[in-house]
């Protein structure tokens, strides 16, 4: 072999040093923007699989789980395959191939998730671990690329890494603080797709690569196309769920979150309540404070603003403060559901923990809880710390009522009713028999639930008596019985509230 080239320095020669195969600002940009995909890529997807499996702590610790494994994979991984091949011939396919799967991720997700959901943790798996190591695999391999002399190895690597760390961070703001509250979540990944792929056509194109180039821009085509005719779209993709308006018979429309009936809203008829337990709700509100008399309502949740309406028709002069974390719901309500035409009504976009401490002592004659989904609770809103604060707020005559789901043997129910029993002096539980005890032999069904908790007696008649003219089919349990059903149920804490692993959100299959 021939002796490359040599630096005479005082009679001493020393081969050269190889310069740099990667320039600065290129490795710069592959390893900033490589780094900022991954990030964009774990976020949306728990936003994606969220209508599915919930906005939970299990859910959040699957996909952050997957995204570091990626990561750990992707940086040793590529390592390793740099000191094996021409890294330069390993930047454009990493890219290119992640930049397919993004793609792709929305239609893959959906599809599975309507048609085999038992494959969903599957596509999961495979739709997060394949952009996510590959991506990963690019910051490795521009080191190596950069690197000209041993020492600078110090310098190159604290850099490149510094700038991968930059670059998380702000695929993680960005995509956190401004691209999921304005773009919907398959744009997001199609258009990351889309860019992943252009920067590597040049990559391919120099390592003469082209029909790999021309195939991932087709899947790029593809993935777009699939989302347009993947199950489970979403009219409305909010900053926390997939958002459908459903019309039915004449004026009524129906609020879905999340594949979940939240609400049912007549435009002519705010008096109208399709669902059981906002009949119930309605009754509890009927039989605690004379008729027609207006109040001070606060309510935890917007929903379709079903109760607001209810309770400014039947109630004229009624003041309804509304506090609602998701500021796409509360956009649905103004251009679909004629949220503007209900008088005495202030909607706030706001948590409704923070919300209620904005809340002045003593000055609610009714807190309305209605901020709990079918796969995923706001657990800070179950705590007793949480309860005291809805007690602060109202007065002393004042009542809370709150809507619960919950299936199986109904663990996060019992444990959030006996939490409120310790807050408050009186509190019933409103449900079908089977599901408040009242039925032992044939067991919960599980579903929605309606509890109802004051300092002041509660009348269970009368409540009993509202539910049975309103054709419910629920029955009002009394205390004792309430307290049998929630046994030795635990009470939750802002220091212990293991609310997802307590909740159970579907029904069991027969």
């Amino acid at each position: 072999m021939l002796p490359g080239p040599v630096n005479t320095i005082a009679g001493v020669t020393e081969p050269h040093e190889p310069a740099p195969t990667l320039s600065h600002r290129s490795a710069v940009a592959l390893v900033f923007g490589s780094s900022a995909a991954v990030l964009v890529v774990e976020i949306v997807a728990l936003r994606l699989l969220a209508p599915y499996l919930g906005l939970t702590l299990e859910t959040s610790t699957l996909v952050i789980g997957i995204a570091l494994a990626a990561i750990a994979l992707g940086s040793w991984g590529g390592g390793r395959v740099a000191d094996q091949t021409d890294p330069q011939r390993l930047l454009g396919p990493a890219l290119g191939i992640s930049g397919a799967v993004v793609a792709l991720t929305p239609a893959l997700l959906r599809t599975v998730a309507e048609t085999s959901p038992g494959l969903l943790m599957l596509a999961a798996l495979l739709t997060i671990m394949v952009p996510g190591t590959l991506l990963s695999a690019v910051t490795p391999i521009a080191t190596k690329l950069r690197l000209d002399s041993l020492e600078r190895t110090g310098t190159v690597v604290g850099q490149l890494s510094g700038i991968g760390t930059l670059g998380a961070i702000v695929g993680t703001v960005v995509t956190g603080f401004v691209l999921i509250s304005r773009v919907p979540v398959s744009t997001i990944l199609l258009g990351l797709g889309a860019a992943l792929v252009l920067a590597a056509l040049p990559l391919l194109w120099r390592a003469r690569s082209r029909s790999g180039a021309a195939a991932m821009a087709v899947a790029v085509g593809a993935g777009g196309l699939a989302a347009l005719a993947a199950p489970g779209g979403c009219q409305v993709e909010t900053t926390y769920h997939c958002a459908n308006v459903v019309a039915s018979s004449g004026d009524t429309r129906t609020l879905v979150l999340d594949n979940l009936q939240h609400s049912a809203v007549d435009l002519d008829d705010p008096t109208y309540l399709e669902f059981e337990y906002i009949r119930a709700m309605a009754s509890v509100a009927d039989t605690a404070f004379p008729e027609g008399e207006a109040i001070d309502a606060y309510h935890l949740g917007a929903g379709g603003l079903t109760m607001p309406r209810y309770l400014a028709a039947e109630r004229p002069g009624t003041r309804s403060v509304v506090s609602e974390i998701d500021g796409g719901v509360v956009r649905i309500n103004r251009q679909q559901l004629g949220m503007d035409d209900v008088p005495g009504l202030d909607v706030r976009v706001e948590d409704g923990r923070t919300g209620l401490r904005r809340i002045a002592d003593g000055s609610r004659d009714l807190v309305v809880g209605d901020a709990f989904g079918g796969v995923s609770v706001p657990w800070h809103l179950t705590t007793r710390e949480a309860l005291s604060e809805v007690r602060r707020v109202l007065r002393p005559d004042g009542v809370y009522v709150a809507n619960l789901i919950d299936y199986g043997d109904q663990a996060f129910a019992r444990a959030e009713v006996t939490t409120m029993r310790t807050v408050f002096d009186n509190v019933l539980v409103l449900g079908q028999p089977r599901d408040v005890g009242l039925d032992p032999a044939a067991g919960p069904d599980g579903g929605n639930l309606v509890v109802v908790a004051s300092d002041r007696p509660l009348d269970r008649q009368a409540i009993q008596a509202g539910l049975d003219r309103r054709g419910t089919g629920w029955t009002a349990q009394d205390e004792a019985g309430t307290r049998a059903w929630t046994g030795d149920a635990q009470v939750l804490t802002d220091d212990y509230a293991p609310v997802d692993q307590l909740l159970q959100p579907y029904r069991s299959a027969s």
